[in-house]
């Protein structure tokens, strides 16, 4: 007696036929998707997704350290609260610039992807394509040059809360003599040119100093700068990703256009043996 589903395979065999299609076409679709710019894209997003909402936190948090503790008059630091709410809204537009940009180099992978595993069927790739892909290399290329620059950018508030940091350990460590020593360690933020040098008091010494370290808006804007710091070095990684993605996807199109160049002069070549074979045999058919 046979197994029932030996059975049931004998009786549906087009059934069987359809899940064997389906799974060959589910294959068929995984092996398309471009999955090392599906990796960067999703390296990218996480990079300028910690950037930019870290980064925005952050300032805002770092202005009201500054009007609380470092300049009390608001004339002398209007224009860092000036600058800060601009790159707040820079902010905005990159992280809308690269959410579309992510999405369409994205959208490239499949394209050139298709490009090449669909070398010998109708799809064809053409000049244009070519063109928009190295255009997108050049344009990965400038915006990974720009993002070091921002990389760089990013480290300097994490290098000044260090800073600030490093000098209330010293105040809490132990080897501190007596109070007077302790108010002689002071931080002055003028020096970073953040604030004019007329700014009052523009600098904390001792037990006031500690006291901001010990604030909420202080961890949590030094922690912060250090989290959106680490989102632009991703960044900068994603976008070095998609530059080595971009330049093999570029060089597999111009030899798919070579080979797609060869193939049909070929074609033709074999179509036009064929008609002079046919035209010899008709000759010696009328000769006999």
């Amino acid at each position: 007696m046979k197994p029932a589903m030996e059975t049931a395979a004998e009786e549906n065999p087009e059934q069987s036929q359809e899940r064997k299609g389906c799974f060959e076409c589910c294959i068929k679709c995984l092996g398309g998707v471009p999955y090392a710019s599906l990796v960067a894209t999703i390296l990218c997003f996480s990079g300028v997704a910690l950037f930019c909402g870290c980064g925005h936190v952050a300032l805002a948090g770092t202005v009201a350290i500054l009007e609380q503790h470092f300049s009390t008059n608001a004339s002398d630091h209007a224009l860092l609260s000036e600058v800060i709410q601009l790159m707040q809204y820079v902010i905005y537009g990159i992280a809308s610039f690269f959410f579309l940009y992510g999405i369409i180099l994205l959208a490239e992978g499949f394209y050139t992807t298709s490009a090449v595993k669909e070398l010998h069927g109708e799809f064809k790739t053409t000049a244009c394509g070519r063109c928009i892909s190295g255009m997108f290399i050049f344009l990965t290329y400038v915006l990974g040059v720009a993002w070091l620059g921002v990389f760089g950018f990013s480290a300097v508030p994490v290098f000044m809360f260090y800073n600030i940091w490093s000098t209330c350990e010293v105040i809490k460590a132990p080897q501190t003599n007596g109070t007077a020593g302790v108010e002689q360690i002071c931080v002055d933020v003028r020096q970073y040119g953040i604030i004019p040098w007329n700014a009052f008091p523009g600098k904390i010494c001792g037990s006031a100093l500690e006291n901001i370290c010990n604030t909420n808006e202080f961890y949590m804007s030094y922690h912060l700068f250090i989290v959106a710091c680490a989102g632009a070095g991703a960044t900068v990684i994603a976008l070095i990703h998609f530059l080595m993605i971009l330049s093999s996807n570029w060089a597999y199109l111009k030899d798919a256009s070579k080979m797609q160049a060869y193939q049909e002069i070929k074609a033709k070549e074999e179509q036009e043996l064929q008609e002079i074979q046919s035209r010899s045999k008709e000759q010696l058919n009328s000769y006999t």
